[in-house]
């Protein structure tokens, strides 16, 4: 059982930086895949950035987004530099323990943190 707590989110205007932070419980937090998801108001959960042994990222933040983790701290983070406004969002974190993309592929979630960014 892994419980995930996300914080760090608020209000930026574009062009500014944020970072995500994710709080995970339990002793097995370094043998899970981690990854970042995000949700805007009428669309779909959507994949952001995932770390495990490798880093993964969606098309639409590679370069500008970083993700990394300290397994020491059971802490997930999500580095946001250059922020625009399409990346209004809810963002949740996520564990599974093999990598997937997709939502059904991870079995814990977060409550979510938004993130608004201004024009």
């Amino acid at each position: 059982q892994v419980q995930l707590v996300e914080s760090g989110g608020g209000l930026v205007q574009a062009g500014d930086s944020l970072r995500l932070s994710c709080a995970a419980s339990g002793r097995t937090f370094s043998s899970y895949i981690m990854a970042w998801f995000r949700q805007a108001p009428g669309k779909e959960r959507e994949f952001v950035a995932a770390r495990g042994g490798i880093t993964y990222y969606a098309d639409s933040v590679k370069g500008r987004f970083t993700v990394s983790r300290d397994n020491a701290k059971n802490t997930l983070y999500l580095q946001m530099n250059s922020l625009k406004p399409e990346d209004t969002a809810v963002y949740y974190c996520a564990a599974a323990p093999t990598y997937y993309r997709t939502v059904q592929g991870y079995d814990y979630w977060g409550q979510g943190t938004q993130v608004t960014v201004s024009s």
